[in-house]
């Protein structure tokens, strides 16, 4: 069957909350995807910032084949090795002291929201306590998830969501005092705003809030499902600014396309919040997505990952920069490591179209701003190839 006739099936068959781009990807290999056709993508996408190990590391994908022969699934019922080696390797890549895994990123939310409203009730045997959240963030699609992601657009068809929600500006401090009250048991922000248009959290507010969090026994809530697991140079990039949050999020780069997440937990949260039958997952941490993650981990190592991520993410901060000066269309560059956005004063699908038809693949965040989050296993010499094929696509719309 021929791409078209494919494309056609799907839009025929799936539910329609993509406006999906017109190829169907079959294979990938080193830092490149290929469609049916054969065509050749180099990919500064990363199946959004998940495929932090590009397509060919061999390690990765033997221990899924020797897991897949092992067991697959066994529930939460029972103890398996790997979920217990990669808990151990993830508590020690993070400092942090208890972790669930998760399905996914917004499953990892949910815990966390949950942990955090646990932790406020066992203090008072109250449930009216709040949350305040970030303007522009983007936690994710499930309810909960959704009730903390500050984009109206996201939540107004699905209201009523969940209540007792304040939602501050992000690296507006005041903004955020002005939002506490006696209720507030949590503060949920991501270290660097990835949908939200590539927002990173400035030193002085995350230390600021941390400040308030121990002055008034609130939690913080750091969400590192995009912006962790080595993407910006740090293996979490609260590290960065040493600014240890209470419950963390993760997911995307902590499984390589492996559908998993986990939220950790600090001493006092863990201690004090979730205890058993509170929260349960049949699939979350088991033996094949585990040994997914403990291979990441360990791959991290291996490759010095986040050593690459700092050397080319400076190389690709100096390109975007040039770039950013040429176009007077581009109004803005921002972002850390193999983290970074352009933000245009025209929509950027065009570009992006363009970019596609001539080989490269990016998306966007926002109708006016191009992410790029691509393998944290790529080199300067992809950089400089996306960069003269986005210079071509920039000068057809400039």
């Amino acid at each position: 069957m021929e791409m078209k006739a494919y494309i056609e099936e799907a839009e025929k068959d799936l539910l329609h909350t993509y406006n999906r781009y017109q190829i169907v990807l079959e294979r990938g290999e080193d830092v490149y995807l290929y469609d049916l056709e054969g065509k050749k993508y180099l990919d500064f996408c990363a199946g959004i910032a998940v495929f932090a190990l590009g397509y060919s590391n061999d390690n990765y994908k033997n221990a899924l084949k020797s897991q897949i022969d092992k067991i697959i699934h066994t529930s939460n019922y029972y103890y398996n090795v790997p979920a217990i080696e990669a808990a151990k390797a993830l508590l020690k890549a993070s400092g942090m002291s208890r972790v669930f895994f998760t399905n996914s990123g917004a499953e990892a939310i949910e815990g966390a929201i949950k942990a955090a409203r646990k932790y406020a009730f066992l203090k008072d045997g109250k449930t009216d306590h709040e949350i305040i959240a970030m303007e522009h963030s983007f936690h994710g699609r499930t309810m909960g998830a959704l009730s903390v992601t500050g984009n109206p657009k996201y939540r107004e068809a699905f209201e009523p969501m969940i209540g007792n929600i304040r939602f501050a500006n992000m690296n507006d401090i005041d903004s955020v005092r002005a939002n506490i009250n006696e209720k507030t048991c949590a503060i949920i922000l991501e270290t660097v705003q990835g949908e939200g248009g590539i927002y990173p959290a400035e030193e002085g507010f995350l230390k600021e809030i941390r400040k308030i969090c121990d002055e008034k026994d609130i939690l913080l809530i750091l969400d590192e499902i995009q912006c962790g697991m080595g993407r910006t140079g740090y293996m979490f990039a609260w590290q960065k600014y040493g600014v240890k949050p209470d419950i963390m999020t993760s997911a995307k780069g902590l499984t390589c396309g492996i559908p998993g997440g986990a939220f950790l937990l600090g001493e006092k949260a863990a201690e004090n919040s979730l205890k058993a039958g509170d929260h349960g997952t049949t699939y979350g941490g088991n033996p094949l997505v585990a040994a997914a993650t403990k291979t990441v981990l360990s791959e991290y190592e291996r490759l010095d990952i986040l050593g690459n991520v700092k050397t080319v993410g400076d190389y690709l901060y100096k390109k975007l920069d040039e770039l950013a000066s040429k176009y007077d269309i581009i109004k803005a560059h921002r972002g850390i490591g193999l983290m970074q956005g352009l933000e245009f004063d025209v929509p950027v699908a065009d570009i992006i179209k363009d970019c596609m038809d001539n080989g490269l693949i990016l998306i966007n965040a926002g109708t006016n701003i191009i992410r790029f989050v691509p393998p944290l296993v790529i080199g300067e010499g992809h950089v400089d190839d996306m960069i003269k094929i986005l210079s071509a696509s920039i000068e057809k719309v400039k």
